[in-house]
């Protein structure tokens, strides 16, 4: 089912709705409040639809943010007997607060950073290139012996300059990728590692276990499945893998915990999904990524699903 435009009127309603939510879940909340509340209710018939709806929204954000691994670890403890609803509202509003900040200590670290409508490109001090994709961190460290990048977030593109004395290594979790002359793609996914090679090859290794050291060729990708430890080699087609660069995404079978995760790249708040099931659903074609209306537009009419918008929140659902 595709999305359709949300008139003003509508917008508004579901702001004041969501807005409802927080002040009903405060056990401190006042009489005065309560009545307005009321009146509100009764001022239309549709407030008290969009009210119920927002509610189950929120419950299905709520499943979907305590089984999202960049969500789950946060640790709060509420002062009071809140409904549960407040206290997913104020773990999203954390975990969004972090994602835009990239978290403190990642922006300690990291030399060059991507915002959610950036895509920079930049030159590096050996003349090497690297393109970063939205929502993408890294850090540089260059001496005169070594060339390491370490891919801190997210995903990146470089075209390195050659230098056999000054091995160029972009390190990525647990997998090491060392260029062999060469221009190659780096994707530092939650589930896994994809590396994706233009020109020349890349030799990766991996942590605890160089044994299983993989030689990528010109026109291959590799996939590194984080939790399995293996890697899997396959021919593609480098102008579609690369379509990140022009805002598009072209993918054969991938679930939409994937699709979801490339689009909270380019977008300002957050994209959950509502269930393990649905994440798990597979959509195959292309999609223009950056933009997350047309994205979402092409997903619901695809696998059937709904999704609903609610201020810096959208829960895609059944």
């Amino acid at each position: 089912m595709p999305v359709t435009k949300t008139s003003n009127t509508q917008k508004k309603r579901n702001r004041e709705a969501a807005d409802w939510i927080l002040r009903n879940g405060n056990p401190n909340q006042s009489s005065a409040d309560r009545a307005r509340f009321k009146e509100w209710l009764e001022q239309d018939p549709e407030n008290c639809r969009t009210y119920n709806a927002a509610e189950r929204l929120m419950g299905d954000a709520r499943r979907a943010i305590q089984s999202d691994p960049g969500l789950s670890n946060i640790d709060i403890e509420p002062r009071s007997m809140a409904k549960p609803i407040a206290v997913s509202l104020l773990m999203l509003a954390i975990a969004t607060g972090s994602f835009f900040a990239f978290d403190g200590p990642l922006r300690l670290q990291a030399d060059m950073i991507a915002g959610t409508d950036e895509m920079p490109s930049r030159t590096l001090e050996d003349g090497s290139v690297v393109q970063l994709n939205a929502s993408s961190a890294i850090s540089v460290d260059f001496t005169g012996e070594r060339r390491v990048i370490h891919l801190l977030k997210g995903q990146a593109f470089f075209e390195v300059a050659h230098a056999k004395e000054r091995p160029f290594t972009v390190i990525a979790g647990a997998t090491s990728v060392t260029a062999l002359g060469t221009a190659f793609d780096v994707r530092y996914g939650h589930d896994d590692t994809q590396v994706t090679v233009t020109e020349n090859a890349v030799q990766l290794e991996f942590e605890g276990d160089r044994a299983k050291s993989v030689r990528v060729e010109q026109g291959e990708q590799a996939s590194y499945d984080n939790a399995k430890k293996e890697t899997v080699v396959s021919r593609v087609d480098g102008l579609v893998a690369l379509g990140w660069k022009r805002g598009q995404i072209a993918v054969d079978n991938a679930t939409l915990s994937y699709i979801v995760e490339e689009m909270n790249r380019h977008f300002q708040g957050r994209i959950v999904i509502a269930s393990s099931e649905l994440a798990d659903r597979r959509v195959s074609g292309t999609m223009e990524i950056a933009e997350t209306d047309a994205a979402l537009a092409y997903i619901t009419k695809a696998i059937g699903v709904k999704a609903t918008h609610l201020g810096p929140l959208i829960v895609i659902h059944q």
